[in-house]
């Protein structure tokens, strides 16, 4: 593979690996991360670059191969399938920014499906850049140009429109207006030459709704059969055409979930909007300015780490973010460590050391804002405004209301919410691959210490 031999450590921790899908991350002696992959299959993926047949130089390039020769430590994080490795690996790279990672390190997105539910007659469009509302979202999906392809095939099926048109139910201009070729092939109903009812023309929408949600199976069967019927007939250029369709439809499979693989870059918050909404959700007096966000990472059952991330008017304040290793508690029981990040940020506060933030924001449910509340009343202090945002569903639970909110997915502050939720997640998450081992924790200065010193011990027998 190179002129080293593989460091027999790091073959010790990869043999550990599940052979699962998910992501890897490489690492020098510092600590800091050096790359970033993706893998169907952890650990014959990991492995495959230290193995003594490997050449490196000619397969992966010199970059690479002089990469190898750094690593000394390999963290990974396991996924459920291939597609959300991919995604993941997409976000890490972008959020630490490897040196050896030469691809994802820019701002460019992954694709979503979208449907403009807020139109009269909603369009259907691939897109980078969602509307902030009236629309709903699919993917986001690995590959664009397998997206449109599915976009094509579904059209004959629902025959909806993909034009940019401003069509409003009222016009009665629209008698006047002549439809493109789509409608001439059969691809859409056309209402933009009022060829179509609003009512008929939504019952094609809510069916194509349905089939994004369902398993798909029905219409691949269907295609299926026609296909075997055109190879048998000898269409064979028909039988081909619904090949293509449906690898296209199985396509869309091949995606994350919009509130679960979240990119950022995409969906812009106005903080001050942002703010404003959420003072009035809260029923503070006037808009909060500083809000704090917790999260806990405890990845592979060890390494527990608590992450505070901090917002000012709306935007990420870097000198406020603190990370905890969880020193209290034994095993999963995120509660207990919220409870102690709770403890040990806010007891300075209390002191009238530090400064309450206007809104504290927990990861998690019901369970997590009761823990959290359960630490300020264990240290017989009044919080500030708590409250904690669910994943999948969204639901915000606020201190002293007995039902969770649920918010519209484009509100402002829900927006702001997840923004400051999620940076908390990357944070908890960054920290915890790049900050596993002992050394490198701040509260562990002597272990870290040891190592320097026992770096410097040769050069000084060499000089003297």
């Amino acid at each position: 593979m190179n002129d080293q031999a593989p460091i027999k450590p790091v073959m010790e921790q990869i043999r550990t690996f599940p052979k699962v899908p998910g992501v890897y991350l490489m690492k020098d002696e510092a600590g800091r991360v050096l790359y970033v992959g993706k893998a169907k299959d952890l650990r014959s993926r990991v492995s495959s670059y230290f193995q003594p047949s490997a050449d490196l130089l000619n397969t992966r390039g010199p970059e690479i191969a002089r990469m190898v020769t750094q690593v000394v430590e390999i963290d990974f994080l396991e996924c459920e399938t291939e597609i959300d490795a991919l995604l993941r690996e997409s976000r890490l790279i972008k959020d630490i920014q490897p040196p050896f990672n030469a691809q994802l390190r820019d701002d460019k997105s992954f694709p979503y499906l979208e449907i403009t539910t807020g139109d009269d007659f909603p369009g259907v469009f691939v897109t980078r850049t969602p509307r902030l509302k009236g629309s709903k979202l699919y993917g986001p999906f690995t590959s664009a140009m397998s997206l449109r392809d599915a976009l094509n095939a579904l059209q004959k099926a629902f025959k909806f429109r993909t034009c940019e048109l401003e069509i409003n139910d009222g016009d009665d201009s629209r008698r006047f207006f002549r439809p493109c070729l789509l409608h001439a092939i059969n691809q859409c109903t056309a209402p933009c030459a009022d060829l179509v009812s609003k009512e008929d023309y939504r019952k094609d929408i809510d069916r194509l709704k349905r089939f994004l949600a369902s398993k798909r199976s029905t219409m691949l069967r269907q295609l299926g059969k026609e296909m075997d019927t055109a190879a048998t007939e000898l269409r064979y250029e028909e039988a081909a055409v619904l090949r293509d369709r449906i690898k296209a439809i199985e396509s869309i499979s091949l995606s994350g979930r919009p509130d679960e693989h979240v990119q950022p870059e995409v969906f812009f918050v106005d903080p001050a909007r942002g703010l404003e909404k959420l003072g009035e959700l809260l029923g503070l007096e006037s808009p909060p300015r500083s809000l704090e966000g917790i999260d806990i990472a405890n990845l592979q059952g060890g390494e527990s780490v608590g992450a505070l991330v901090c917002f000012i008017d709306g935007k990420p304040f870097k000198n406020g973010y603190r990370r905890f290793r969880i020193e209290s508690v034994e095993g999963q029981d995120d509660y207990a460590m919220i409870r102690e990040v709770v403890t040990r940020r806010y007891r300075h506060a209390s002191y009238g050391e530090e400064l309450f933030p206007d809104v504290i924001l927990i990861d998690g449910g019901l369970g997590q804002l009761h823990a959290a509340l359960e630490a300020f009343s264990e240290m017989d202090l009044r919080p500030p405004m708590v409250i904690s945002l669910a994943k999948r569903e969204e639901e915000i639970y606020i201190q002293a209301r007995s039902a969770p909110v649920r918010l519209p997915r484009n509100n402002e502050a829900l927006r702001l919410l997840q923004y400051v939720r999620d940076e908390a997640h990357r944070f908890a998450q960054h920290y915890h691959h790049i900050l596993r081992s002992k050394r490198t924790f701040a509260e562990d200065g002597s272990t870290a210490r040891q190592a320097r010193s026992s770096r410097r011990k040769p050069n000084r027998g060499v000089g003297g």
